[in-house]
Formats: C-alpha cells, sequence, structure tokens
C-alpha cells in the first residue's frame, strides 16, 4: 500500500472514531448539559455566591471587611453588590459559565483586591465537585498591616442536612473546616474549607481576649434560621457580632476593649442548623480554597487538583474566546482582547438561577382595555385598589443587566443578552430561552420583569414589583430563534476541538440539525402563544378613524402607556403624542411585530409546519405595508407614530430618534427600499442622531433633547446601537444597493465609535455602564452594566470593512 493510501486509510479511521465519539456525546447530551450547567456563581447579586440550579437548595456566599477600626466595619462589610461601596471595578476576567473562571474584586474602599477562581469537576450522579480559590490581596495604598475578615457561609434552603463534621474545639479549627450534608437532589456531598497556605498572615496576640479565641484559627458558627430569612446572611451576622461586642464590652469595658480585628469575631458555637458561618481573619495578603466533593462524583477535590483545574480552565478559555470571539482591525490588539474577554466573561458571569413567587394583578379590570380618553387616569386609579395575589413559585434560569441594580431577569434585555451568548454556546443560549417561555401563562404573557421570591423583591421599590398580564414588552427572544436559523442555513460548523465532550455539547443542534428541529417544535406553540397574545391584546385601531392602509387589522399599541412613559416599550420615557390618546399607533411595536411574525414564519418553515408559514406571510406582508401608510410621514421623510387630533383625524407625531428607525433596526425594510436612503441621511446627519460616541437615541433638534428625565431623551444605547451597526453592514455589503457606499462609510465610523466610548469609559472608570453621554462620552446611570452593553463584544467581532476586508453580497 502506497504511503498517501495509508495515510488516507489513517485519516478514515481517525474520523470514523471521532465522528462515533461525537455521536456517543450527543447521545449523552441531556445529563452532560445539565450536569455541566448545574454549579455556578447564579446568585448574580452577591460579589459572590455559589448555588446549584435547584430550587431550595444549597446556598453559599462570601462576606469581607476590614476591620481596622470601630467606627466604619458595618459599612466595610461586602456582600451583595452595591453601586456606593467605592468598588474601583469587579467582575469576571474570565468566565465559561461549564468550566468556571477567576473574578476579581477591586476592593478601593477597603484596601484590598479580592480574587475567586472557581472551577468545576465534572463526574458521578449529581453535577460533579467544584472548587473555588479565595486570595486577597492588599492594594498599593493599604496600611503595612491590612487587617481583614472573611466569612464564608452555607444554608441548606429545603429539605435535607448540613452540618459541621469537625469536633467541636471552644478555641477554634486548625486546618481544613469541613461541612457535611445529604439531599434528594445532590446526594451526600462534603464542603472543604482549607487553612491556606503558610504565608497567611494573622493578627499577633494583642489583648487577653486572644487567648479564648485566637486568630490564626477558623471560626464557626451555625444557626437555625426561618426558610424565608435564610438570604438575609448579612442582618443576621450582625445581629450575632453585636452579641459578640456586648459580652467584650461586660467582660473588659469600654476602655480595654479588644481590638477591632479580635472584636468583630463570631461565636464558635458548633451546633445543628441549617446555616453555617466560617470566618477566618487575616494580617496582609491571604490565600485559602473552598472545595465541594459529591458522593456520587470523582475523588474529593485536592487543593492540588484545584490549582492544576484553574491553569486548564484559563488556557481552555483564552484557547476557545480567540477562535470564537476575538476582535477584528482595528480592535485586534491585546489592550482590546483584554477588554472584550472581561466584557463577555461578565455577560456570562451574570446568568443566575431564581426561584420564588411573583406578586401578579389579574383582577382584569376593564379600565386596562385603555380604551377611553384619559385612559392613563383610570388605570392609575384601578392599579391603586391593589388587586394582587402572589404566584408560583416560579423558576428562571437568566442573565441579567446589571448585578448591582438590576440582578433579575427583564425580558427584552434578554434577547440582547443571548446574541454574543449563541456564538459562544448555543446549547446554553437555547436552555435559557426554554426557560424563559417555561413562564408563559396559559394567555400566552410572560411578565417583562421576574421578580422572584423576597430576595428579588428586596432590590425592587413596592410599586414596581406587580406585574400586570397586559403588559408587553419587546420580543427580543425571537431574535436568538432567527439566529439559531441562520447558524443551520449556514451549515455552521463547531470548532475541531475532541478533546472537550462538552464543545460537542454546546453545539449540538448545530451538529445535529434534527436535534434543533426537535427543539423548535416543542417551543414553537409557546411561540405561537405568546405572538397571538400580542395581537390580541396590543392592537391598535386603524377602523374607527378611517385610517387608509393596506391592511385594516395590521397597527399596533402599547398598553401602559401614561404622560410621561411608555415603560412596556423599554424606551421609557421616549416623547409620544401628547395627550395619550386610545388611537395611537406605535411605530416600534409594529416594527417588533414584524420582527417576531418573520420569525415565526422561518421557524414555521424549519419545522415544515407550511400552512402556518403561509399564514405568517399574510401578516408580514401586511404589517410591511402598513408601516409605510400609516407610519411613513412624506413631510418629515421619517417613521413615525400616530395618533388622533381634535378633529378625530389621524396624524403623524414625529420625534427623530430611535423610533423613526425601527423599521430599519429590526431588518423589515430590503437594501433597495425607497425609504433606505432618507433613513441613512437621518443616521449620519450630526444635527439630529450621529454623534461622535454612537447614535443619539434623541433628535439633537428635537424640543425634548436632554429634558425631564432624559433616559432615551439624547442618551447612546449600546444594543440598539447594535441593531443599527449590524443591518449597515448588511447594506454595506449588498454591491447592488445603491447605498452602499454610504452605508459602509457610516458602519466603519459608528464601529470605532461605540467601541471607543464604551472602552475608554472602562479603562476610566472600571465599569460598563447602561448608556453613554453622546457629547462627552462619559458612563452614565448604572455602573456595571454587562448585560447588553456587553454586545459591544458582537462589534469589535464585525468584519473591518476599512481594511477591504468584508464579504461583498449580491443580495440578501
Amino acid at each position: 500500500m502506497s504511503f498517501s493510501a495509508l495515510v488516507t486509510a489513517f485519516c478514515f479511521l481517525f474520523c470514523s472514531l471521532v465522528d462515533a465519539q461525537t455521536q456517543g456525546v450527543l447521545a449523552d447530551g441531556p445529563k452532560l448539559s445539565n450536569d455541566s450547567l448545574l454549579w455556578g456563581p447564579y446568585r448574580p447579586n452577591l460579589y459572590f455566591g455559589i448555588r446549584p440550579r435547584i430550587p431550595k437548595s444549597l446556598l453559599m456566599g462570601l462576606l469581607w471587611a476590614k476591620v481596622d477600626n470601630f467606627q466604619d466595619v458595618q459599612n466595610n462589610f461586602r456582600h451583595t453588590c452595591e453601586q456606593n461601596e467605592g468598588m474601583a471595578g469587579y467582575g469576571w476576567d474570565e468566565y465559561d459559565v461549564r468550566h468556571g473562571g477567576r473574578q476579581t474584586i477591586h476592593d478601593a474602599g477597603n484596601n484590598i483586591d479580592i480574587t475567586t477562581e472557581f472551577v468545576k469537576f465534572p463526574g458521578g450522579d449529581h453535577g460533579g465537585n467544584w472548587g473555588v480559590r479565595v486570595r486577597g490581596a492588599p492594594r498599593e495604598d493599604a496600611p503595612a498591616h491590612l487587617m481583614t475578615t472573611v466569612v464564608f457561609y452555607a444554608a441548606m434552603e429545603g429539605f435535607g442536612s448540613l452540618g459541621v463534621a469537625n469536633e467541636k474545639d471552644d478555641l477554634g479549627f486548625e486546618g481544613t473546616v469541613t461541612l457535611e450534608g445529604q439531599s434528594n437532589e445532590l446526594g451526600d456531598f462534603k464542603i472543604d474549607i482549607t487553612e491556606g497556605p503558610e504565608t497567611n498572615g494573622h493578627p499577633p496576640p494583642s489583648h487577653q481576649a486572644y487567648a479564648e479565641k485566637p486568630l490564626d484559627r477558623t471560626m464557626v458558627a451555625s444557626f437555625q434560621v426561618p426558610e424565608q430569612a435564610i438570604w438575609q446572611v448579612k442582618p443576621l451576622l450582625f445581629t450575632h457580632l453585636k452579641a459578640q461586642i456586648d459580652e467584650y464590652i461586660a467582660r473588659y469595658g469600654t476602655e480595654n476593649n479588644p481590638p477591632p480585628w479580635q472584636t468583630f469575631t463570631i461565636a464558635n458555637d458548633i451546633r445543628d442548623g441549617n446555616l453555617h458561618l466560617v470566618q477566618k481573619v487575616f494580617d496582609g495578603a491571604f490565600e485559602f480554597d473552598i472545595m465541594y466533593s459529591s458522593g456520587s462524583g470523582p475523588q474529593p477535590v485536592t487543593s492540588e487538583e484545584l490549582g492544576e483545574k484553574i491553569k486548564t480552565v484559563t488556557k481552555s478559555f483564552s484557547d476557545r474566546f480567540s477562535k470564537l470571539l476575538s476582535p477584528k482591525a482595528p480592535f485586534d490588539k491585546p489592550k482590546y482582547q483584554e477588554f472584550a474577554r472581561s466584557m463577555f466573561s461578565n455577560l456570562v458571569g451574570g446568568i443566575g438561577y431564581f426561584h420564588g413567587d411573583a406578586v401578579v394583578d389579574r383582577s382584569n379590570a376593564p379600565e386596562y382595555e385603555e380604551e377611553n380618553e384619559g385612559f392613563w387616569e383610570e388605570t392609575t386609579e384601578a392599579r391603586s385598589r391593589n388587586n394582587f395575589i402572589v404566584e408560583g413559585p416560579s423558576e428562571l434560569y437568566t442573565s441579567i443587566p446589571s448585578r448591582p441594580f438590576f440582578p433579575r431577569g427583564f425580558l427584552w434585555d434578554e434577547g440582547f443578552h443571548l446574541i454574543p451568548i449563541a456564538d459562544w454556546d448555543m446549547d446554553l443560549t437555547l436552555d435559557i430561552v426554554r426557560s424563559w417561555f417555561n413562564l408563559i401563562d396559559e394567555d400566552g404573557w410572560i411578565g417583562r420583569e421576574q421578580i422572584l421570591g423576597a430576595e428579588a423583591r428586596s432590590k425592587v421599590p413596592q410599586e414596581f414589583q406587580v406585574q400586570y398580564p397586559h403588559y408587553a414588552n419587546p420580543p427580543t427572544l425571537y431574535l436568538i430563534l432567527e439566529t439559531l436559523i441562520d447558524k443551520l442555513k449556514l451549515d455552521e460548523k463547531p470548532l475541531d476541538t475532541h478533546s472537550d465532550p462538552i464543545d460537542s455539547i454546546r453545539s449540538a443542534h448545530l451538529q445535529d440539525s434534527s436535534i434543533a428541529i426537535t427543539y423548535l417544535r416543542t417551543i414553537y406553540p409557546l411561540l405561537k402563544r405568546q405572538y397571538f397574545w400580542f395581537r390580541k391584546t396590543q392592537w391598535g385601531d386603524i377602523k374607527s378613524y378611517d385610517r387608509a392602509a393596506f391592511s385594516t387589522k395590521e397597527a399596533y399599541r402599547w398598553r401602559g402607556r401614561t404622560p410621561r412613559h411608555i415603560l412596556t416599550s423599554g424606551l421609557d420615557d421616549y416623547p409620544r403624542a401628547q395627550p395619550p390618546h386610545p388611537g395611537e399607533l406605535h411605530v416600534d411595536l409594529m416594527s417588533w411585530m414584524g420582527m417576531m411574525t418573520r420569525s415565526l414564519r422561518r421557524t414555521a418553515l424549519t419545522i415544515s409546519e407550511e400552512d402556518d408559514a403561509a399564514e405568517f406571510q399574510g401578516y408580514e406582508t401586511a404589517i410591511l405595508k402598513n408601516l409605510d401608510d400609516l407610519h411613513w410621514s412624506a413631510e418629515h421623510q421619517t417613521y413615525c407614530d400616530a395618533t388622533i387630533d381634535d378633529y378625530e383625524e389621524s396624524i403623524h407625531v414625529c420625534h427623530k430618534g430611535y423610533i423613526s428607525i425601527f423599521p430599519f433596526m429590526t431588518g423589515l425594510l430590503p437594501p433597495d427600499h425607497p425609504h433606505m436612503g432618507a433613513i441613512l441621511d437621518l443616521i449620519g446627519n450630526p444635527d439630529e442622531l450621529w454623534s461622535n460616541h454612537g447614535i443619539r437615541s434623541l433628535s439633537l433638534r428635537n424640543e425634548y433633547y436632554g429634558t425631564d428625565e432624559n433616559y432615551w431623551r439624547s442618551p447612546v444605547w449600546v444594543p440598539l446601537n447594535y441593531l443599527i451597526v449590524k443591518n449597515l453592514l448588511l447594506i454595506a455589503q449588498t454591491s447592488s444597493c445603491p447605498h452602499a457606499a454610504h452605508a459602509k462609510t457610516l458602519y466603519t465610523s459608528l464601529r470605532k465609535n461605540l467601541v471607543t466610548t464604551v472602552f475608554d469609559e472602562w479603562k476610566r472608570t472600571g465599569f460598563a455602564w447602561e448608556q453613554y453621554n453622546p457629547e462627552t462620552g462619559e458612563g452614565q446611570r448604572t455602573q456595571h452594566f454587562t448585560g447588553w452593553t456587553s454586545l459591544v463584544v458582537k462589534i469589535m467581532g464585525m468584519v473591518d470593512l476599512e481594511e477591504g476586508k468584508g464579504r461583498v453580497r449580491d443580495e440578501l
């Protein structure tokens, strides 16, 4: 046999073995996927909080504080992510939801940088093992002896047991502290909290109290806490510390009190309980490990194995990111690589698991139809009756907009969140989509804000906690279904990484289209239910006002309107018709309905539901025609809302801004559409929407620009800018389009402006922001907004047309 024949035979044999291995992994896919996603930092409202994707199960978290004086300790304790704690930035430097990663917390207020390196070890019947290495490094401005107290806690929320395995020692524990527990879902398990390396320093003896509680040991206190209060660890800790302080004062008086690092320590009090606090006190830098070992998993985790796994996970993340999401020119420099990795890691590091009840008004009050003039006053009165009920519990697996301010699920944010995640892990993406649609009620409604349980409600003002089943929200999850269909159509192949079976799971829906089709078939009835709920509840009135349109049915109006806001639209304070009128029509909602209809049509075709596809095609055609008939203003050369004037005539209400270009942003207009030139001119006009930091939300010439709350009345928002950049690229790459050159110029400049703005503020402040000032580029409103602002990663990964590398398309 010739050498070439031998090579061919070997390659055939190797590929056959690899393919067989892949098929075996895919066959075990659901369990492997669930196991790899079971554990995570799924309490994203905390700086570091671990839990499984299981209701009422094991909850863990970390607290710390600088303890160098008595006055500031209470304010120094860190637990929940907050905006006003003097952080110089915090978040995941690298993170993969299936393997783990590294988070750095630059706690300037406590003069310390905290690092948490969390990794998973697969195997067994209960999701495998995991470990986290906690390290503290004094910052440059730290005192010579930086005293830091660290408290790890573990709590069993529901049925199960959790206790301390060590023999009681009134002086505290030398070496490793071990917690042991059991639950039906987790089986038997143990948690080891190590002493750490010999380099750890501890406060030396300086008071006689040290003899009874030496600070080179670990202290453990146990509590039995009511289930509904088990998440309130910080106030519970403060209450316990207050009792210890009172004891010290009683024994030593106020003049001979122990130093603060001795005073603010928990009692060594092991007993039966469902919550256990484990405290260490350090002088200077420190390190220790927390290792969870499942009874059905591989051998218990050791610190040596944890260290090696951390290195492996770091390399794995770096390699995968370079292949899938690496920025393209001119952002292919190391500083942008670090930025992109951080932004994406914080997006997926913000994925959480939420479980609890929700507050809903299901009174179906007739005022909620919003059919009368002055309806907003009627709905205000109806809401004041407080006819709400508590429903649930429900569960949701989702990413979040912001860990300190919005640590919960938001419906229209989530579609944007999942756009970059879909490139990384399609299986994870579709798991999250399914979790959202599992919340749908029998009518087709999904609450726009998921505030599940008391812990989630603690972050929300009471007036915003109630959800209303006539309130909609932009249906951005349908963008993700289109992403899946696009990838299937392109026959997009996964990375050739057979060394890690998890990589096959991530792309199972793309490797085997039958898996994707089965998924779509399963979720399709829920998609249709929500679609027809939109059509039933958010319809707009054409017939009553003799509006001329291709269709008498395709018009839409957001419910939940007040004179100042349409919170349901997502564009809260964007200027609309004044006063509100039941005859209003909203061009942004019409555009979302067009996108939603297109997505459902494409889904129906993918799963061979031809009759449904034909029905959706009819709706889609009518929507596209009615967009021009009802919403295009020839006078203003833009798309506008519509309302009814004093003479009962339909008129346009034109506030140029994001609203005006929604048909373009949602991809409803072909490149050769007759209005495309006017839209591009509006986008590129510096006296209207264009700024050096991105596209403004409202025209500079508008009378409401920068006024009142100024939330959507000037600032630059990354998600809608992403849609603009994406669609500019499509036109720029369509050679037959007369606007291709103009679109290319706008695309190239806008892409640079957006990335530069978000990057510069990240470097300056340590944070991504909710929005950006169009004049200065400064980040505004909520910090650590690593939800949809992380779409900058997708923008960085787009082609650089300036170098002529862009693929030219003949047509869309």
